[in-house]
């Protein structure tokens, strides 16, 4: 017989791609089961390029800037994404702002990964931004993508302790280690078919999760 073949997941990047090869490490261990099918990058620079290619993993750049418009990169990107017919998309530092209709097309099939507790702090400099607010924690979240921007509904988070000489690289340090955890985890869930994305909210294990969803200790 035969074995199964494995889920394929399609993992966008434009930076280091720490992220990914967090993931990559997981799925090298056997701890994630899943195929990497492609790494996709907007940016040919983008660090995570070689992460991939270093682990044998299919890469492809598709530059934003040779598309007139934001609709016609979605276009295109959708295209390129949809010959792997993955089971998940994951949004690994992925910096572009995505059309509705890109959302629409991988609706409950779609991860991204932001530095806050969502839903504080959306958008950029999210650690100087929870230093600035004297806040007690920060964190990382990873969720659902929808149309609106790191709007999804939440599916795990974990908090880090702001300390009183807390710096912005030194508080991106600490939620790193973080977001190395958790994003295989929501992947793991995803592809065991435990974690699903119903009416806008997130169903984990057949139940509804709050709106921080899965905190992690």
């Amino acid at each position: 017989m035969s074995e199964t073949p494995l889920p394929k997941i399609v993992v966008l990047i434009s930076g280091s791609g720490s992220n990914l090869q967090a993931i990559i490490d997981q799925v090298t261990q056997g701890n994630l089961k899943c195929e990497i099918a492609c790494v996709i990058s907007n940016r040919a620079e983008a660090f995570g390029l070689e992460r991939a290619k270093q682990s044998g993993i299919k890469t492809q750049v598709i530059n934003h800037k040779d598309f007139d418009s934001r609709e016609s990169f979605d276009v295109f990107l959708q295209s390129q994404i949809d010959l792997y017919n993955p089971t998940l998309v994951v949004l690994a530092g992925f910096m572009r702002i995505l059309t509705a209709s890109f959302t629409e097309h991988y609706e409950g099939k779609m991860l991204n990964i932001h530095p806050s507790l969502l839903p504080k702090y959306q958008g950029l400099l999210t650690h100087k931004r929870a230093i600035a607010a004297g806040d007690d924690f920060a964190g990382v979240t990873i969720h659902f993508v929808t149309a609106q921007l790191d709007g999804g509904p939440n599916i795990i988070q974990a908090k880090v302790a702001i300390d009183k000489d807390e710096t912005e690289n030194s508080l991106a340090q600490k939620v790193l280690v973080k977001e190395h955890l958790i994003y295989p985890m929501a992947i793991q869930w995803f592809i065991e078919n435990r974690l699903k994305m119903n009416q806008n909210q997130t169903v984990l294990d057949e139940k509804v999760l709050n709106e921080q969803g899965f905190e992690l200790d």
